[in-house]
């Protein structure tokens, strides 16, 4: 009995080895291959991919002829942003992640499994800020007003909306920074969908360097070193 018990161990232990070994390659091989690789359009509209190291956002301006972003992420929402914040960060994720574990010190293994279970909610973090910087780990791209439309379209409709069609507030005191919120979004986290797929599929609707999936910053902003 135990040498079979110990038999079926080994093998669930070698297949969950081999799975998880499977999983890592494809996202790496995925990540590494470039959709649009050399997109051709005007450069009327410059928007940003900023990562922390491990979370990618999407930056926009907070007021073109386009949209005007501020009155649905007001700043009365945020600690102290107001018009001179000119810039505006979205990204999506794990809602209980993100107001549970703000800095990586406080995640907790509940936290974590839940994130990856594809069972939990979504939130949009959304941060204004007054300047936008470029560096290793802030990257300008340049658009069309077309593709801009696009991409509007496709983070509008990653937000959850009230009956009335307003972006919904989350109702919780956690801030990162003195000009960021939290709003309900749609879907689930898992790891087939993670903050930085999202911004990935940002990036591809609107018809910019983007890989094919990607579950990590790191091959995106391959695309743009």
């Amino acid at each position: 009995m135990n040498k079979r018990f110990l038999k079926y161990t080994a093998r669930f232990f070698i297949m969950f080895t081999a799975l998880i070994g499977i999983y890592f390659l494809t996202a790496f091989c995925c990540s590494r291959i470039t959709v649009n690789p050399n997109p051709a359009n005007p450069k009327e509209i410059a928007i940003y991919i900023m990562t922390n190291g491990v979370h990618t956002d999407i930056v926009v301006p907070a007021v073109t002829e386009q949209i005007n972003w501020t009155k649905e992420i007001s700043y009365q929402n945020t600690l102290e942003a107001d018009s001179t914040y000119q810039y505006l960060a979205m990204g999506w994720g794990d809602k209980k992640f993100y107001l549970e574990t703000p800095e990586f010190s406080d995640l907790k293994l509940s936290n974590g499994l839940r994130a990856i279970s594809g069972l939990s909610t979504s939130a949009m973090h959304t941060t204004y800020y007054k300047n936008i910087r470029e560096d290793a780990s802030c990257k300008k791209i340049m658009i069309s007003k077309a593709q801009y439309l696009l991409l509007i379209d496709y983070i509008l409709s990653s937000f959850k909306k009230d009956e009335a069609g307003h972006l919904i507030r989350v109702k919780s005191d956690i801030h990162y920074d003195i000009g960021d919120a939290f709003y309900e979004a749609k879907g689930s986290y898992s790891i087939f969908k993670t903050c930085n797929t999202w911004a990935n599929g940002a990036l591809k609707k609107c018809g910019q360097r983007s890989c094919l999936w990607t579950i990590f910053d790191t091959g995106i902003f391959l695309k743009y070193k």
